[in-house]
């Protein structure tokens, strides 16, 4: 029945559009263009982040100006060759733990090579430790983080504003959420932001440690970023920014 639902979901979403597009007030519009579909991803099976809803209506809001589509699953049975055909971009957005079966792993591997996108959120890194395909596509795992608290203040250095995802920034950018330090980074993406770990205590990778990246791996498109573990991150206004820019990215509008 879960399946069904958002398969369902699916249609009713793009039934709207088809009416918006036959509506006669609409004639002679030529701004109207068909909508990309976003799969937002939010399974856990591990930690839940509290943030999970708040950053899927972020994203939803982002769409209805941007002229995408986010619908959510948590039923890993969705990853069906099926299904996945309909999206342009799959967000995991703080999933954890194991989250697909081998059969579900095989399918998204052939989306990703088949063209399609991917864009991790936070926890996407503390996600599939014993899928090696996944850890080179979220471009690295998560190893530890700061506590008492977890949540505190750093400093970001930008290192290229010449993406989408960080054009709106400025050389440094400061910001409360959590640390993560990460492992088994691969060596091939293309690293955005970077934090500083002398603006906090408790970071474990050094003068060079990732925050945000993307690179093309496998046929597809993979962005990662490591923000979003509280629900205020998604009311900041450069970092709303920031995950737009990475969704324009992974749909090829840059």
């Amino acid at each position: 029945m879960k399946q069904a639902s958002i398969f369902f979901a699916f249609l009713f979403v793009l039934s709207l559009f088809v009416t918006a597009q036959n509506n006669p007030e609409n004639d002679g519009d030529q701004g109207i263009k068909t909508p990309d579909f976003v799969l937002a991803f939010t399974k856990t099976t591990g930690y839940r982040h509290k943030s999970i809803e708040k950053g899927v209506h972020t994203l939803r809001q982002l769409g209805r100006k941007n002229n995408f589509i986010v619908l959510q699953t948590e039923t890993s049975e969705d990853f069906n060759a099926q299904n996945l055909k309909n999206y342009k971009l799959v967000v995991f957005l703080s999933t954890t733990q194991d989250v697909l079966n081998n059969q579900q792993q095989r399918v998204f591997e052939n989306y990703i090579k088949s063209g399609g996108s991917f864009l991790g959120i936070h926890a996407a890194a503390d996600t599939e430790y014993d899928w090696a395909w996944y850890g080179k596509l979220v471009g690295g795992y998560f190893e530890s983080h700061p506590n008492d608290p977890n949540v505190r203040s750093a400093k970001i250095d930008v290192l290229s504003k010449e993406h989408a995802s960080t054009a709106h920034l400025d050389d440094s950018w400061s910001r409360n959420d959590e640390w993560y330090n990460y492992k088994n980074i691969n060596p091939n993406i293309s690293v955005l932001l970077n934090l500083d770990e002398t603006s906090y205590e408790g970071g474990t990778n050094g003068e060079n440690h990732p925050i945000a990246w993307y690179h093309e791996f496998d046929g597809g498109r993979a962005y990662y970023t490591g923000g979003g573990h509280t629900e205020e991150s998604f009311d900041e206004p450069d970092f709303r920014q920031h995950l737009l820019g990475a969704i324009l990215w992974c749909l090829g509008r840059e």
